[in-house]
């Protein structure tokens, strides 16, 4: 990923003395009016204040900080986590006449030197740079030298312990308010829960620092989730009946999953390529650039794509394996329909899925405190799949926001059409006594498909080698199938009435929540109906 700076010296010819923040808009981005609170906080960064922006994926967070870059007087500088995220802002403030630059690991000796040049001069707008190298020796020995117009921390979140995208790069930007006291430093994030927007504000030590929340909605796209059979063949059809020839993105757990996947829907007639970190950076750039042009092609990725990617016509974004959050989640889905038109974000997963990334966190994380909050998250994922209610309310709450009842998820669509939950009581009852009588009388512990065989009456050799079948529970749900039950024990996971063991095994057992349940004093209720089970 090359970069040639060509930067005309003097003033830049986009702003004079006479520019507003609506002519540069007109002018320079080609937009007609405002969106959300984006007059606001350039008004608030022109005065020379702080911000925190919390925008929506897609909001226009960018132009927040740009404006104002263009019309004070100065270098703005832009801190981003990503090489292939500065490369197109770049490049696309240059196309429309903007003196921008990036420093950054992929240039060469003298491709930085030009751009040190430009930059000491006086002769950039923009220069974006990593996390780490804005804090290096050499870059602000550098800086001290030139008259900065502000500071913008794009992917704000990344500061937060809390949030899902850390990155300790982040932590040494507090300096900058020891260095550069009177420069404006905006945090900007679409992701920030309550608490992580705390810690930004903390972290950064954005104390005066004014907070401007647009909301977090995005009202076109609209929430589904299934349960994962033969996902493949689920996610062609989706994808061939109600998205034939359009743009998506398909987010999978692994590269080997996308490359194969990718492999899988070209065969069947689907443009469609794989991006993630084992595809060299030539590779991933082609990709990437093809995704943007061409109006038909599905992109099949792990999370090292889409950050900053300026396509607002994908249909939808599908997840074939469960986000680690609903950060996670909300940022990845937030990439469809950028144009206001309507979208689907469409999410299968199974119980495979749950064991899978209560696995990971217990394999991956460093610390009992990491783990703790890895875990959580997923468990807040795996409830918002499970829930009976409004998966917009939901996904919004999550984030601090307040709504009604959208009408434009699947499970609105359920009680607009009349369906109705059932009563998984009994059903729920039958796994919640099997865990607890394989506990109470023998000392052991099962993983669902072990405990679901049991209830079934399925007598593998498993079952038979720990003589399960002479359980009294055994065969008692002999009458519904696999995906039931399956779906139960989801169901069961998801309110802690079960949870997985802390040795990294996947067995599972009960918690003081599953008590009630237990006893029949509380219902559980599932979406769906009971399937029975073939002869």
């Amino acid at each position: 990923m090359s970069e040639t700076v060509d930067c005309a010296s003097g003033d830049s010819t986009i702003s004079s003395a006479r520019s507003t923040p609506e002519d540069i808009l007109q002018r320079v981005f080609g937009h007609v009016a405002f969106r959300m609170q984006q007059a606001q906080v350039i008004e608030h960064v022109m005065a020379g204040g702080d911000a925190l922006v919390l925008m929506p994926t897609g909001g226009g967070k960018s132009l927040c900080y740009q404006i104002p870059a263009l019309l004070r007087a100065g270098t703005a500088v832009v801190v981003s986590p990503l090489i292939a995220l500065m490369h197109d802002q770049v490049e696309a403030l240059r196309a429309r006449g903007v003196r921008a630059a990036s420093l950054n690991s992929t240039l060469g000796h003298e491709q930085s030197k030009a751009v040190e040049r430009s930059l000491v001069s006086g002769t950039l707008d923009l220069l974006y740079v990593a996390p780490e190298r804005l804090v290096s020796a050499r870059l602000m020995t550098l800086l001290k030298q030139v008259k900065l117009s502000l500071f913008a921390i794009d992917e704000a979140h990344c500061v937060s312990q809390w949030g899902h995208d850390f990155r300790p790069e982040y932590l040494a930007l507090e300096a900058l308010a020891d260095h550069w006291p009177g420069v404006p430093r905006l945090a900007l994030t679409a992701t920030a829960t309550p608490a992580t927007r705390q810690e930004i504000l903390q972290r950064l030590r954005l104390s005066k620092a004014m907070t401007f929340a647009s909301g977090f909605d995005r009202p076109n796209v609209f929430y589904e989730v299934v349960d994962k059979a033969d996902v493949r063949e689920q996610l062609l059809d989706f994808i061939t009946t109600r998205y034939r020839a359009q743009s998506g993105i398909v987010y999978t757990a692994s590269r080997a999953r996308a490359q194969a996947l990718a492999s899988w829907l070209s065969r069947h007639g689907i443009n469609a390529l794989p991006y993630h970190a084992g595809l060299d950076r030539e590779q991933r750039t082609y990709h990437q650039a093809r995704f943007v042009s061409e109006p038909d092609l599905v992109m099949v990725a792990t999370i090292a794509f889409g950050m900053g990617i300026d396509k607002p016509d994908v249909r939808f974004v599908a997840h074939v394996d469960m986000p680690r959050s609903l950060e996670h989640y909300y940022q990845e889905t937030g990439r469809a329909g950028r144009d206001g038109k309507p979208a689907t974000a469409w999410l299968a997963y199974g119980m495979p899925d749950v064991v899978q990334r209560y696995t990971l966190a217990r394999e991956t994380e460093v610390s009992a405190s990491q783990t703790q909050r890895v875990v959580a998250s997923f468990e807040q994922m795996l409830q918002f799949a499970e829930s009976l209610s409004c998966r917009r309310v939901q996904l919004l709450a999550h984030f601090g926001q307040e709504s009604l009842p959208c009408g434009h998820c699947d499970n609105c669509t359920r009680q607009a059409q009349g369906q109705q939950p059932w009563d998984a009581t009994e059903a729920a009852q039958m796994i919640l006594s099997t865990v607890y009588r394989l506990w109470r009388e023998r000392g052991q512990r099962f993983g669902s498909g072990h405990l679901i065989d049991i209830v079934r009456g399925k007598r593998t050799p498993r079952v038979l080698s720990q003589a399960h079948d002479t359980l009294s529970v055994f065969g008692v749900g002999a009458q519904w199938s696999v995906l039931t039950w399956r779906h139960v024990v989801r169901s069961l996971m998801a309110q802690q009435m079960l949870v997985t063991d802390d040795e990294g095994y996947g067995t599972l057992a009960m918690t003081p929540a599953s008590v009630p349940v237990f006893k029949g004093e509380r219902r559980l209720w599932m979406w769906g109906q009971i399937n029975q089970a073939s002869a």
